[in-house]
């Protein structure tokens, strides 16, 4: 397995300083911001890296992109559409933009792709994906395991039974696939590029809380207090609906 290397670069100041930017082969790099609106003379991703564009950059414009082999640019979710203009693009093989959705937790909702308006005004490419698939639901919650029955007793008598375990909530659905605006030059074959649109997949479905064990039975001398029955187990809940798939528009000029 390639180690990666991880290159944090964080610019202070109302304007990014180089405006040329090279991602070493296996490594990944966050790009420099100072504001959402960025404009670069060249970037390289080279084979095998990765250049994250925060969430907060809305324009991208870029007078030379090269991507080498499996590069990769990561583009964080947001609500804000990323404009991301090109003006002359080299892209090898196995290349991804990728905008994908995060995935929902028990504390955040899964959020949608972004959307993403390319458009490349001149392109060699041998193959590329663009990723915008929503992020994957909320996770239902287990239900609670049912408590123990209490155990009979030759001074107290009877046992318990023990208690249901309670049902797990239904997971949530899956967010929305982005949103794909693509401009390219007349000539560029677009059937060669791969476009990801689906919507998240559903939550997982909470389990089910496990029933809780009936009072032990209990041998006394005068005679014996038998045991309770079990609780019953609750119900699993059922897993989130697919999201909604998103979309893609094609403009030539």
């Amino acid at each position: 397995m390639r180690s990666l290397a991880l290159v944090l670069c964080l610019f202070a100041g109302t304007s990014v300083a180089a405006t040329q930017i090279t991602v070493a082969p296996n490594t990944l790099m966050r790009l420099p911001v100072a504001s959402s609106s960025l404009q670069l003379e060249r970037l390289e991703v080279a084979d095998h890296a990765t250049l994250m564009v925060p969430a907060s950059v809305t324009e991208l414009r870029i007078g030379e992109l090269l991507m080498g082999r499996d590069a990769r640019i990561g583009v964080a979710p947001g609500e804000q559409p990323l404009q991301l203009v090109i003006e002359d693009a080299d892209i090898g093989a196995g290349a991804w933009i990728s905008a994908k959705g995060a995935a929902g937790t028990y504390t955040r909702p899964a959020t949608p792709g972004r959307e993403i308006n390319l458009k490349l005004h001149k392109l060699t490419f041998e193959s590329l994906t663009v990723d915008v698939r929503g992020g994957q639901g909320r996770p239902g919650y287990a239900g609670l395991d049912g408590a123990h029955g209490r155990p009979g007793g030759c001074a107290w008598g009877q046992a318990s039974a023990g208690y249901d375990g309670q049902d797990g909530t239904d997971g949530h659905a899956g967010a929305a696939g982005g949103k794909v605006t693509l401009e390219v030059p007349h000539y560029v074959e677009v059937e060669r590029m791969q476009v990801l649109l689906d919507g998240g997949a559903g939550g997982a479905a909470g389990s089910a809380g496990r029933p809780g064990r009936g009072g032990a039975a209990k041998g006394c001398l005068v005679y014996g207090v038998e045991g309770a029955a079990d609780g019953k187990p609750g119900q699993p809940g059922r897993e989130g609906a697919a999201g909604q798939s998103g979309s893609v528009q094609v403009f030539r000029f």
